[in-house]
C-alpha cells in the first residue's frame, strides 16, 4: 500500500482525497519509483480542477512531476538505488503521476538527476523551469546573445517566468519583468530582473500592429493580448517563446511583425520533448541555473495542500515555484 492524491468523479463532479493505494493498482510499466517529491504546476491545477478534459479516466492520481529513487527496474538504462526525474509525456494526464509515494512508468519517460542536484531541487524546477530552459535555449538558437538586449519575461513572477529571469540573468543577458502584482517588485529583483514593467501598463492604449521597437527576445508564459502586444514590439529578427496560456489561448495579431521585421514566433513544448534535448537542457539548469536563487523562490507544501493550492495557482496566487512533499 502507498498514500497518493486521489482523483474521483460522481456526477461529473471532480473531488480530492488522500487515500491508501493498493501496489497492485499501479499502471503498467518497466520502472517502479519511490517518490520523495513532485510540483505543483499550473496544469496540475487545472487537472485537480478537473479542467480542461485532460483527464478521462477515473479514479486518478495526479502530479505532472516527480522525483525520487529507482525501486524496481526491467530496463536496463535504470536500476535499484538510481535518482530520477520525470516531467511531461502526459504523466499526470493519461498516465498516474506523481502525487503518490509511488509511481510505476515506462523508463523511456525518466531523466537521470543530474550531479550535484538533489531530488527536491529537481522538483523545484520542475516542468516550469525545464520550461524555462527550454525557452532560453530556443531563443539562444534564433540569434539571442548576451549583447542583444533587453528580454521580456511574462508573468514574471510565476514558476516559469521566476527560473527564466534567474537563468537568464545568471548567463549575463538583461531581463525585464513584466507582472500583474508590481508588489513582487523586491522579489523579482532580487532575481536578476533589471526592470519591473506592469501588466496593466504594458497594455495600455490600443494595440497596433507594429509598434515602438524593444525587445530582444521574449520568454512568455502568458499569451492573449499580452503575447500579441509583445510580437508588435520585437525588434527586427528577434523572437519570442511561447510556453502558457495564464492569459487565454487566443491571439489576435497580424501578419505586420513577420512580414516587416521579420520576428520568429517559438512554440515551446515540455510534454514530449525528445530525450537528447531533455537532458541538454537539464545539464543546462544544472549549470545556469543559481541554486541559492532557486531554493529563494522555492516553497514546500504536503500532499494534503495540493486542492487548496491547485486553486491558488489557477488565481495567479502562487509566487515562484511550489514543491510538494508526497510523504508529509
Amino acid at each position: 500500500m502507498f498514500r497518493a492524491l486521489r482523483l474521483d468523479e460522481t456526477d461529473g463532479r471532480i473531488t480530492a482525497s488522500i487515500a491508501e493505494v493498493d501496489d497492485n493498482a499501479l499502471p503498467e510499466g518497466d520502472v517502479t519509483v519511490a517518490v520523495d517529491y513532485s510540483t505543483l504546476n499550473y496544469k496540475d491545477g487545472m487537472i485537480v480542477n478537473g479542467l480542461g478534459k485532460l483527464v478521462r479516466t477515473y479514479p486518478h492520481i495526479p502530479g505532472i512531476d516527480l522525483a525520487g529513487t529507482v525501486e524496481e527496474s526491467s530496463n536496463p538504462r535504470f536500476k535499484p538505488g538510481d535518482k530520477v526525474l520525470l516531467t511531461g509525456w502526459h504523466v499526470g494526464e493519461r498516465h498516474w503521476g506523481g502525487y503518490a509515494e509511488r509511481a510505476r512508468v515506462k523508463a523511456e519517460w525518466l531523466t537521470p538527476i543530474p550531479e550535484g542536484m538533489s531530488t527536491f531541487d529537481a522538483m523545484a524546477v520542475g516542468t516550469a523551469g525545464f520550461t524555462a530552459m527550454l525557452a532560453i535555449l530556443a531563443l539562444e538558437e534564433h540569434g539571442l546573445r548576451t549583447d542583444s538586449g533587453d528580454v521580456l519575461v511574462t508573468g514574471a513572477s510565476g514558476g516559469v517566468g521566476s527560473v527564466a529571469i534567474a537563468i537568464l540573468a545568471n548567463c549575463g543577458y538583461r531581463p525585464v519583468a513584466l507582472t500583474g502584482r508590481t508588489s513582487e517588485a523586491d522579489y523579482l529583483t532580487g532575481l536578476g530582473a533589471v526592470e519591473i514593467v506592469a501588466r496593466e501598463s504594458f497594455l495600455e492604449g490600443d494595440p497596433r500592429p507594429l509598434e515602438a521597437e524593444r525587445w530582444a527576445g521574449s520568454v512568455d508564459a502568458v499569451g492573449g493580448a499580452v503575447l500579441s502586444r509583445v510580437l508588435s514590439q520585437l525588434r527586427y529578427g528577434c523572437s519570442v517563446a511561447a510556453v502558457g496560456l495564464a492569459g487565454g489561448p487566443k491571439l489576435e495579431t497580424t501578419v505586420m511583425p513577420f512580414l516587416l521585421r521579420g520576428v520568429n514566433l517559438l512554440g515551446i513544448d515540455s510534454v514530449q520533448c525528445p530525450a537528447e534535448r531533455r537532458e541538454k537542457a537539464w545539464a543546462r539548469i544544472a549549470r545556469d541555473l543559481p541554486m541559492d536563487k532557486l531554493r529563494a523562490m522555492t516553497h514546500t507544501a504536503p500532499l494534503g495542500d495540493v486542492p487548496r493550492l491547485a486553486n491558488a495557482i489557477l488565481k495567479g496566487e502562487v509566487r515562484g515555484r511550489m514543491v510538494i512533499d508526497v510523504r508529509a
